[in-house]
């Protein structure tokens, strides 16, 4: 088989199976809901019981890309895989908190993909399309929306239990796919003589930490709201669970699929031009999002007038469809800023930036709960990120917009509305 149908055979299987791994790395954002009912949960265990997949999938990103330079993307991607599969099919069988806390470490190992996936499927592709197809595979993250699909269907038919048992079949067909069908290619490992500890000195360059505060915007922004818009919807606009996961997927699936035109895009105008239009886009979103339901009362000439302000379910659902677009384009340009800079590193910066990204999944919506729990303002997980955007947003304009004309016809905000 020639190179050029390898590399999209590669393409497609690791799509798959990193779709597969997020959809099982986000399983808790529907299952979760009985449980938290079951359990008896408050929203900062929730929060806690949401992210602990995140948390082993994040902590593992760095060894796992650096495992994945040195061994090769096929074998590591198959290992991830077969180890989850058991933990996944006992998670059904959990009756205490702490069961599911310690079963969802394993389970997360599925999200530690994405930083095996990504420089696996980079290195069989030229430089100037490697944007495009780390996008395509990127697009795995709809996992997410497929999960809000199906899970909810399988609870209302069946009940949760169910859920875990499909999964974990889901996920060995796939393993047995991706091994079949995808291939390996010494000249893309790093050579032996290549030290843990000199990759690891990625971790002193500005550049990685940057990178690393945008990521944990447009994907650990993405993972957290990921998790907690079913729950959300249900709470602040009383809907039944299965409507509320079909909004819920309107974020997760632009956010998840359209990452491939970010890569296209990013290839074409910059990782620069398309991140600056991600973090402006996400700062206005959010600020309309962070405003509470509200009623407020003015005394008039004719007495007091009461006005009620505050987002509809369809405009909150439009919002959030806009944030989804922007976090799916802004995940692929942050990636093509690391195949521009760092392309014998890849793997290596991948699972760096990856990490950050995947602990914003884990510590925000930890956040999210804490701060529902101590004002009682739902729309308060908005605010945080809000606040978190206007970080990158001021870093990104002295770092680069600074050295970069953003205004007149020589600016990259002209050639591409041009």
């Amino acid at each position: 088989m020639s190179k050029q149908r390898q590399a999209l055979s590669v393409l497609i299987v690791s799509t798959l199976a990193f779709t597969v791994c997020f959809m099982v790395w986000m399983m808790f954002a529907v299952i979760g809901i009985p449980l938290k009912k079951t359990l008896g949960l408050n929203a900062t265990e929730f929060g806690l019981l949401t992210a602990m997949p995140v948390l082993s999938g994040s902590l593992t990103r760095v060894p796992l890309g650096i495992w994945t330079d040195k061994y090769g993307g096929r074998i590591v991607m198959a290992v991830i895989m077969a180890i989850t599969v058991p933990a996944i099919w006992f998670m059904a069988l959990a009756t205490e908190y702490w069961h599911f806390l310690m079963i969802g470490l394993v389970v997360g190992l599925a999200g530690g993909s994405f930083s095996v996936g990504t420089p696996y499927v980079a290195r069989w592709f030229p430089k100037e399309r490697q944007g495009f197809a780390m996008g395509i595979f990127g697009a795995g993250n709809s996992g997410a929306a497929v999960n809000k699909f199906v899970a909810p269907a399988l609870v209302v038919a069946f009940g949760w239990t169910m859920v875990p048992h499909v999964y974990a079949a889901v996920m060995l067909g796939t393993l047995v796919l991706f091994w079949f069908f995808s291939y390996s290619d010494p000249a893309h490992r790093v050579p032996s003589h290549t030290k843990f500890s000199d990759q690891l000195k990625m971790l002193k360059d500005p550049n990685v930490l940057k990178y690393c505060q945008y990521y944990s915007i447009v994907f650990g922004g993405y993972v957290a709201l990921s998790l907690w818009m079913v729950q959300y919807y249900v709470g602040e606009y009383g809907l039944d669970i299965r409507i509320a996961a079909l909004l819920a997927a309107c974020f997760s699936l632009p956010g998840g699929v359209l990452r491939a035109f970010g890569g296209w895009l990013s290839d074409k105008y910059g990782a620069h031009s398309v991140t600056w239009w991600v973090m402006w886009v996400s700062w206005i979103c959010l600020f309309l999002l962070s405003y509470p339901q509200t009623d407020f009362t003015v005394m008039t000439v004719n007495g007091p007038a009461t006005f009620h302000i505050g987002l509809n379910v369809y405009a909150f659902t439009f919002l959030m469809f806009l944030l989804g677009i922007a976090w799916a384009f802004g995940k692929a340009s942050v990636f093509k800023y690391i195949s521009d800079e760092y392309p014998t590193n890849i793997g290596t910066v991948s699972g760096i930036v990856g990490l950050a990204g995947g602990m914003g999944g884990f510590v925000l919506p930890i956040m999210f709960g804490a701060l529902m729990d101590l004002t009682g303002v739902r729309s308060s997980a908005f605010m945080l990120m809000y606040g978190v955007v206007w970080v990158s947003l001021i870093w990104m304009y002295w770092t680069e917009v600074r050295k970069t004309e953003t205004m007149g016809k020589k600016s990259p905000a002209f050639s591409l509305a041009g």
